[in-house]
């Protein structure tokens, strides 16, 4: 089944590039594809539970879907991303 989610914090192709491999490191995640302009998160999930644990990652590494985080939430995400993006950028392959 396909799975798509608006979500926060991207910025450049060190996000898109820690988003993918993330995701496509859950089993069960394939065809990940992350719209950088857009803002969107899409892949194939296949079993039970596998939509959780994506949105699940995406909170860890500081990308939650559009309005499921505000106030302070919401900037410990945005520091997060900053994380993730900058190894993002030196794992590039």
């Amino acid at each position: 089944m396909e799975y798509v989610h608006n979500i926060m914090n991207l910025k450049c192709s060190g996000c898109v590039n820690q988003v993918t491999k993330k995701l496509q490191g859950i089993e069960g995640v394939s065809d990940v594809r992350v719209d950088l302009e857009l803002g969107l998160v899409r892949y194939q999930a296949t079993g039970l539970g596998i939509n959780e644990q994506v949105l699940t990652q995406l909170i860890k590494l500081g990308y939650p879907e559009v309005g499921s985080v505000d106030g302070i939430a919401a900037a410990g995400a945005k520091a997060k991303s900053f994380v993730s993006c900058a190894i993002g950028k030196m794992t590039k392959e």
